[in-house]
């Protein structure tokens, strides 16, 4: 069930492939599914998603982990350890997510796939939008696999871990999947990347990878440090979320409204 700071999204369950989620949904119109980053969907990513739904979509948010409606930080303004310990622990040792391994993308895409071929059915529209953040970042170029997915958002996507040069010059999708979006990126799919400059969990060969791979059908949008909000957690993250400054003229504003107009000129377009 919707803690109160999900009151305004309805809740269904949807089961695919053997496994079953409440999925949480606002709005009218052409489908976003919004993957939450660690810890899950916190209030910020609900906000997003609400912006998502302002546009004309309808929002359609998986709940893959945590504890959804919670606030990440504690009432002295703190990171909240013990929520994203119980978050990122569970996720790690599954064997949906790849967290370490490269050219192998997550089982749970399947299901995501899955749920935005559902999304797209009920919602109708020329087809989806995705927008992956931080541990699910890639999610949303895997789903491009799809040719009913049109707008492709990676937001600041961490997997697998950068421990290795390996690991940094990569993103978790297989080679196979990945030729299948480079055809796709050569027939006009546009992929938008977020991250900040000075981000660790999203090492700067990681868009270089990224540029190599789909050309200029990759948008990068890399923003200083100095230009994310200041508030817990830190250091900058998390650009479309807990980072964002929502204020006309602030970069990280800039590149949230970036992600809405791709989701307008290719979700939109018939009305």
């Amino acid at each position: 069930m919707a803690s109160d700071e999900l009151g305004d999204f309805t809740t269904r369950e949807f089961e695919a492939l053997g496994k079953r989620r409440t999925v949480y949904e606002l709005g009218t119109g052409p489908a976003v599914i919004v993957i939450a980053e660690m810890p899950g969907i916190t209030p910020a990513v609900a906000d997003f998603a609400r912006r998502v739904s302002s546009i004309g979509c309808t929002a359609v948010m998986p709940h893959l982990f945590g504890e959804p409606g919670r606030d990440p930080t504690t009432a002295k303004n703190r990171p909240d350890v013990g929520l994203f310990v119980r978050s990122i622990v569970p996720a790690c040792v599954s064997r949906e997510f790849h967290v370490l391994a490269t050219g192998k993308t997550s089982p749970v895409v399947d299901w995501l796939r899955e749920l935005a071929r559902d999304a797209h059915d009920r919602c109708g529209g020329p087809g989806v939008g995705a927008v992956g953040m931080c541990f699910t970042g890639g999610f949303a170029l895997a789903m491009a696999t799809d040719e009913r997915m049109l707008a492709p958002v990676l937001s600041q996507p961490s997997l697998p871990f950068g421990l290795t040069k390996r690991h940094r010059d990569s993103i978790d999708i297989s080679p196979d999947e990945l030729a299948v979006v480079k055809q796709r990126c050569d027939a006009g799919l546009q992929v938008i990347g977020l991250r900040f400059t000075g981000d660790k969990l999203v090492p700067g060969e990681r868009f270089e990878f990224l540029r190599r791979e789909l050309g200029d059908a990759f948008v990068a949008i890399e923003l200083d440090d100095g230009s994310a909000n200041p508030a817990p957690p830190n250091p900058p993250h998390s650009v479309l979320t807990d980072h964002l400054i929502d204020e006309p003229g602030e970069p990280t504003r800039d590149a949230l409204d970036r992600v809405l107009d791709l989701f307008r000129s290719r979700l939109l377009t018939d009305r």
